[in-house]
Formats: C-alpha cells, sequence, structure tokens
C-alpha cells in the first residue's frame, strides 16, 4: 500500500476512554510507513502521553465545543488549511465533535476530490438516531465499531453495511505479560499469599463496583484471606469508601489509587481480574489487558465484553446483576488455582491471537485502501 498522510482529530483531553487506542492505532499507522498526524484537546494528560509517544501533533487547535463559536472558526479554518496544504488523504475521527469539524471543514485538495472521512464509535451512546447523524453518516466513507454491538446499532441508524467495520479492542502485548513480577505490589498491600481480585476502572457511576462490593462481601463469608484492589481513581471514591466501611470490608478491600507504571505489575498481583461495566471505551481495554497479563476474566455481559472472554475458558461471564453471581464466578476461580492458571493462559493466548496491535492497524489500513 503506498504512503498516505492521515489526520486523526480526537475531542477528548483525558488519558482515559479514546485517548489510549487511539495512540497505539497512531504508533502502528506510523511504523508501517504513512505520515500520521494528530489532534487532540490542548494542555491535559492525553497530549503528554501523545507527545511522549513521540506523535506529530497538530498545533493551534482548541476542539473543545465547550469554547464557543470563535474557537469553532479558528479550528475550521486551521484544518482547511492543514488538510489543503498538506495533502491530507484521510480524515480520521474518534468524537462527535471532531467528526462535524472534519465533515463540515475538509477542502478540495490540489489532486481533486475531497479526503474521505471516517470515524471510529468508541462507545455505544455516540451512534445517533436523530435527522443530525443521518446527515453526518452520508458524508462518512465508513465507520470502525469497537464492539458487535456497536456494529448492530450502526446498522440500525441506516449506516450501509458495506460502511460498517468491526475493529475489535487492542493490546500492548509488550507491556502485558504473563511473567511481571506481582512481588512488589503484594508486599506493598501487605498481601502475602491471599487470594487477590483485581479491578482496573474509574471510580464513577455505572462502572459497577456497588454490585462488585456486594458480591465480594459474600465471597468473604466462605473465604476471609481474600482481598480486593480497587484500581483507579474518581469522584465516587468517598462513597464507596463509605460502603466498604458498612460493608465491613475496610480489612479486605484497599484502594490503591490511580496506577500507571506499573500496572502491569497489579496485574500479575492477582489471581483473578473483575469488570463490572464497560466504561467509556466499550472495547473494554482493562480486560483485555488482564488477558494480556495471563489473568482470568469475571465480568458482565456488556459491551464488547461478551466477544472478548469465552466464557467456561479464558474466564467467566455473569448474565444478571446479582451480588451472588459474583461471589460464585470468584469462588469458583479462587477456589482452583489451577483452573484459574489455565483460563489466565487461555486468555494471553486468545490476546495475541485475535487482540494485537498489529491487527487492529491492518483493518484500518486495508479500509482506507478501500476507499482512498
Amino acid at each position: 500500500m503506498p504512503s498516505l498522510t492521515i489526520l486523526h482529530l480526537a475531542a477528548n483531553r483525558w488519558w482515559t476512554g479514546s485517548a489510549d487506542p487511539i495512540i497505539h492505532l497512531v504508533s502502528g499507522l506510523r511504523a508501517r510507513g504513512h505520515r500520521v498526524m494528530l489532534g487532540v484537546i490542548p494542555g491535559d494528560r492525553f497530549e503528554g502521553k501523545a507527545k511522549q509517544a513521540g506523535l506529530e501533533l497538530v498545533e493551534g487547535l482548541h476542539m473543545d465545543a465547550r469554547r464557543g463559536p470563535r474557537a469553532l472558526a479558528s479550528d475550521v479554518l486551521k484544518l482547511r488549511a492543514l488538510i489543503r496544504d498538506e495533502s491530507v488523504d484521510v480524515v480520521h475521527t474518534h468524537h462527535s465533535h471532531d467528526h462535524w469539524l472534519a465533515v463540515l471543514t475538509r477542502p478540495k485538495r490540489v489532486q481533486g476530490g475531497r479526503p474521505p472521512v471516517v470515524r471510529t464509535f468508541h462507545n455505544l451512546r455516540s451512534v445517533r438516531r436523530d435527522r443530525l447523524g443521518s446527515t453526518l453518516y452520508r458524508r462518512t466513507a465508513a465507520v470502525f465499531a469497537v464492539s458487535r454491538v456497536i456494529e448492530s446499532r450502526c446498522r440500525e441508524v441506516g449506516i450501509p453495511a458495506e460502511r460498517i467495520f468491526w475493529i475489535p479492542g487492542a493490546v500492548d502485548l509488550t507491556r502485558f505479560t504473563a511473567n511481571a513480577d506481582g512481588t512488589p505490589i503484594r508486599e506493598e498491600f501487605k498481601l502475602g499469599d491471599a487470594p487477590v481480585v483485581a479491578s482496573v476502572a474509574r471510580l464513577a457511576t455505572n462502572r459497577g463496583h456497588e454490585l462488585l462490593l456486594s458480591g465480594f462481601r459474600l465471597l468473604v463469608g466462605t473465604m476471609p484471606r481474600a482481598r480486593l484492589l480497587l484500581v483507579g481513581k474518581g469522584e465516587t471514591r468517598t462513597r464507596l469508601e463509605q460502603m466498604v466501611a458498612e460493608l465491613g470490608l475496610g480489612g479486605h478491600v484497599i484502594f490503591t489509587g490511580y496506577r500507571d507504571a506499573d500496572l502491569p505489575s497489579v496485574l500479575a498481583a492477582a489471581d483473578c481480574f473483575a469488570l463490572m461495566a464497560a466504561g467509556s471505551d466499550e472495547s473494554c481495554r482493562a480486560a483485555l489487558e488482564a488477558m494480556a497479563a495471563a489473568r482470568p476474566v469475571i465480568a458482565r455481559r456488556v459491551g464488547s465484553l461478551p466477544e472478548t472472554v469465552v466464557h467456561g475458558e479464558t474466564g467467566l461471564l455473569i448474565d444478571d446483576d446479582r451480588p451472588e453471581s459474583i461471589a460464585r464466578a470468584l469462588e469458583t476461580i479462587l477456589g482452583d488455582q489451577a483452573r484459574g492458571r489455565a483460563m489466565g493462559h487461555a486468555g494471553r493466548v486468545s490476546a495475541e491471537e485475535r487482540f494485537s496491535a498489529e491487527r487492529s492497524v491492518e483493518t484500518v489500513e486495508r479500509v482506507y485502501q478501500g476507499i482512498w
């Protein structure tokens, strides 16, 4: 495939949701010989992480709908000139604001025609069912869905099937490995040889922490040495800490805070991983990282988790929101170490075969080739 000039736009300032998958995709496309530019909201962790990755960032963009019409007009002019002057071949968007910017500002190129616009849908709610959404999608050459549920919704809103492509989540298989050392984490939190469950998710509403805590309390009744690591930060931490106290779990639940550099060690310290909700990026990257770290995954059937976790092979899927079901699944894994290790190994193999970053990049590149 010839080298392309690709512009990625992501109206996201946080190091969460779409941010990490975008950086991996952009880095992968660059490694395959394409010139890739990235426009993000300046001044926060996403921009900082992109700079650390050595990506080519577009300067002078606001990319924030809350900045008002003056900032919007400035972005329109900036992007129009950039697309024209840099002979951009494809504009790849990731959020509604940047999607509209791309469709409204792309000028005709010197060689004729306008560069095609594509969109990745990172969560179900971003697929709009209204007239504005239909207008936007008619002007979009291709869309990527990170889960089968999103793929189905894209068809429901009228996007032609030949323009919809399923692109499962990707994980860094070199960072998350089966042989990471969890000893420092077990020593930090004085876990000893206790059976440990880890859950990595922002401490926010609708992330399922309450359900997990209720199920874990039942587990402690039969497995009193069990410990739960809640990894992450967020606005509900105080409320969750209060719930832990009310449930009498103060000696069993540990709030680790946000972990970044040593996250592979955190996962290595756990005997299994639990995830009760999909979060803002429904590819459920946290579960993929746990699988890459060879940890069995216990998850509810939400987001992409039903197509990520193979029930009975790489973990256990839960069909309801009953604490008893959570406790039973946790006890099944923690009570049979050999089975847990076998599921973890199968999860690592699955991550290598189905969720490598290279596979995602190849899919996107192939779509670019078809529309360019």
